[in-house]
């Protein structure tokens, strides 16, 4: 595994971008669109709490969807589920299959789930699920046609599920403003559900990674190829320093992460700990808040595409990469077999555990399942087991 671990190394002489200063009216404007989201929804405060269980799950239907819709009347504020998000460094690895699948094996256990397509550029996870083509979208919700995100929700093919289809063919709701973030962001907080489970775009841009770090628990999905761990690396880095610029302007400590960061050389900063270190050492307050922010970030990772055992070592072996070069812990939730069922599965328009239940695809996503539940009830610093 020494030619995965090598693409990881930490570049401390790299700045990263939340760090330059723009200057003038186009780079102010930029700066304002991308600056970090302030809001508490973007860090749950506890990120290990299960969702609470319900005597009685009702299934989702078409008239409830229906008369989502149709309805504008007061209502008490409904319990906040656990947001799942599903990202990646690059596309095609696998993170619709994992969110559609994962979403479907919840909502057998008895769970309620909404899957929200969160790929604002591409969505196409209603093909992926084989429902028709949504009538109500992300697009009627961002753009004020609809009043609530809960009326765009629409049924997904199976018990207890529902699609928040992406916005089609919209070139605007793809480069979200920053209020626009906002809403969307809080709203989804609000879903009634116990799960909802985000599918992500592919890269690294903050709208995609601002979704992800609104998760209660984020996945990173890769293949075991070196390109796919490398850019996954990049996604986590990206990511984390996304999060450690939300966190120090909450905490008005700019000035210290930036002084930390210029003079990495003299404080030996190799790592993104180094540099929570840094701040400690300067103002041991201020460091330790930005320390219990910071370990909070922590997360999964999914191997998809696995045909040999040399393909599953890797899932552990980024897991302690990551650790190595970057001085924190992520959780190793499972690998997903090579199955010629998926692909069959895709043509056909259907979820591989509808299609083909018996599969070993859908054992892999039962466990993964398993793992991610074991997970939420876990202390802070224990794993699953894989």
């Amino acid at each position: 595994m020494r030619g995965n671990e090598a693409v990881v190394q930490f570049q401390p002489s790299a700045r990263p971008s939340w760090a330059s200063r723009g200057r003038g009216t186009a780079s102010r404007r930029r700066m304002k669109e991308n600056r970090p989201l302030l809001t508490r929804p973007v860090f749950p405060s506890d990120a290990r709490a299960p969702a609470p269980a319900r005597e009685a799950v009702p299934a989702v239907t078409t008239s409830d969807a229906e008369s989502a819709r149709g309805k504008r009347a007061a209502r008490p504020a409904p319990r906040c589920g656990r947001i799942l998000a599903i990202g990646g460094g690059k596309g095609g690895i696998g993170k619709s299959l994992v969110a559609s699948n994962l979403g479907i094996e919840l909502s057998r256990r008895g769970r309620r789930v909404v899957l929200v397509d969160a790929d604002l550029g591409g969505a196409n996870l209603h093909t992926c699920l084989g429902v028709e083509a949504p009538k109500a979208t992300l697009s009627d919700f961002i753009e004020r046609r609809v009043a609530r995100l809960e009326e765009v929700v629409m049924p997904a093919g199976a018990p207890n599920l529902g699609l928040v289809s992406g916005a089609l063919d919209s070139w605007g709701v793809a480069n979200l403003a920053y209020a626009q973030k906002l809403k969307l962001l809080r709203s989804l907080q609000s879903l009634p559900f116990d799960y909802v489970v985000l599918d992500l775009g592919a890269g690294t841009s903050f709208n995609v990674l601002d979704f992800f770090l609104a998760a209660h628990q984020g996945i990173v999905v890769m293949v075991p190829e070196p390109t796919s761990v490398e850019n996954g690396y990049r996604f986590v880095k990206a990511a984390f320093f996304r999060r450690l610029a939300t966190v120090q302007a909450q905490y008005g400590i700019e000035k210290l992460v930036e002084e930390a960061m210029t003079r990495r050389q003299e404080s030996k900063i190799k790592t993104p700990h180094d540099v929570i270190t840094a701040v400690g050492q300067r103002d041991p307050a201020a460091g330790a808040r930005l320390e219990a922010q910071m370990l909070r970030f922590r997360p999964g990772v999914v191997i998809n595409q696995v045909r040999s055992e040399t393909d599953r070592a890797v899932g552990p072996a980024v897991v302690a990469a990551w650790h190595k070069y970057f001085g924190l812990d992520m959780d190793y939730l499972g690998a997903i077999g090579y199955d010629d069922e998926v692909w069959k599965a895709v043509r056909k328009r259907r979820p591989v555990l509808l299609a083909s239940p018996e599969s070993e695809t859908a054992r892999c996503l039962a466990r993964l399942a398993d793992n991610l539940l074991k997970l939420e009830m876990a202390p802070p610093q224990a794993q699953p087991a894989s």
